[in-house]
C-alpha cells in the first residue's frame, strides 16, 4: 500500500505573523528528527486535514518540500484550537525506515462485557494510550482491548495481557491496568451515603430536642397562671363606683315598698 503524499513549502513567515497564514487557510508546521536540522515549512490546510485523517500520528507520509526529495515523516504535534477545533499547527517527524521509533498509540475498548450488561458493575478505562516501540512501518494505528472476558466486578486487564506481533515492544509498564469493572455503586459513595443519613439523623435528634425543652419551660408557666385566682376589679380611690342601670333602681324602689 503507498503512503499519501503531502507537499508543503518552506515557510518565511514566522513569529505572530503565522495568524495571517491560517486566515488564508495555510497551516505552519516544522519538520525536525534525528540527524535532521529543524525546517519551518507551510501546508494547505485542507490537504493536511485529509492526509491527517487518513494516516494519525501513527503512519507514514511522503512528504515533499517544494521541488526537494521526498521524506519519510509522521505526523506529530498537532496543536487545535480549544474551542472552533481548527488545526493551529503541526510537526513532521523525519524518520529512518530501518530504525526503530517510539510511539504512543490509542486504546480502543472493543466487545461489551457480561459484567455491564448483566447491570453488575460499570466499565473503568484507566489506560487511554499505550508507548510501543517498533519499525516506521509495524507502527499501528490502534491497539484494540476486546472486554468481553470481563463478567465479574474487580476483574481487570492489564497491559501484559495484551497480545501483538513480535516486531512490536511495549515501553508502558506492563503492570499497569488498562480498563477494569468497577461496582455501579463505589466504597467512597456507600461512605458518603452513610455519613449524609448519620448527619439527618443527628439533626432529627437535635431538632427533637429542642422542642421538648421548649415545651419543658411553657408548661410550668401555664400551671402557675391556672393556680392564680382572678382578682375582681374594685374602683379605685378617689372614683366613684359606676351608676346602677335603670332597671336594677326600680328593682330595688319595688323590693322597698314590700318592705313597708
Amino acid at each position: 500500500m503507498l503512503n499519501p503524499k503531502l507537499k508543503v513549502e518552506k515557510r518565511e513567515i514566522l513569529g505572530r505573523k503565522i495568524k495571517q497564514l491560517r486566515r488564508e487557510g495555510i497551516l505552519p508546521a516544522n519538520i525536525y528528527g534525528k540527524k535532521v536540522k529543524s525546517q519551518a515549512v507551510q501546508v494547505g490546510l485542507k490537504e493536511f486535514e485529509k492526509v491527517y485523517a487518513d494516516t494519525g500520528e501513527t503512519g507514514i507520509v511522503d512528504l515533499v518540500v517544494g521541488k526537494g526529495k521526498t521524506r519519510s515523516v509522521l505526523i506529530h504535534n498537532v496543536q487545535i484550537h480549544p474551542v472552533t477545533d481548527q488545526f493551529l499547527h503541526a510537526d513532521f517527524r523525519q524518520v529512518v525506515l530501518t530504525e526503530k521509533v517510539k510511539a504512543d498509540i490509542p486504546v480502543e475498548v472493543v466487545g461489551e462485557s457480561p459484567a455491564v450488561k448483566d447491570k453488575k458493575g460499570i466499565l473503568l478505562t484507566i489506560l487511554d494510550e499505550i508507548e510501543i516501540e517498533a519499525l516506521p512501518a509495524d507502527l499501528l494505528d490502534k491497539i484494540e482491548v476486546d472486554v468481553s472476558q470481563l463478567t465479574e466486578v474487580d476483574q481487570e486487564i492489564k497491559v501484559s495481557d495484551l497480545k501483538l506481533a513480535k516486531k512490536v515492544d511495549f515501553l508502558t509498564d506492563p503492570s499497569l491496568i488498562i480498563c477494569k469493572i468497577g461496582p455501579l455503586v463505589t466504597k467512597e459513595a456507600e461512605e458518603l451515603a452513610k455519613e449524609d443519613e448519620a448527619a439527618a439523623e443527628e439533626a432529627k435528634e437535635e431538632a427533637t430536642e429542642e422542642v421538648a425543652e421548649k415545651e419543658a419551660k411553657e408548661k410550668p408557666e401555664e400551671k402557675e397562671a391556672e393556680k392564680k385566682p382572678v382578682e375582681d376589679k374594685k374602683p379605685e380611690e378617689g372614683k366613684k363606683a359606676p351608676r346602677q342601670a335603670q332597671g336594677e333602681k326600680k328593682e330595688g324602689s319595688v323590693e322597698e315598698k314590700k318592705k313597708a
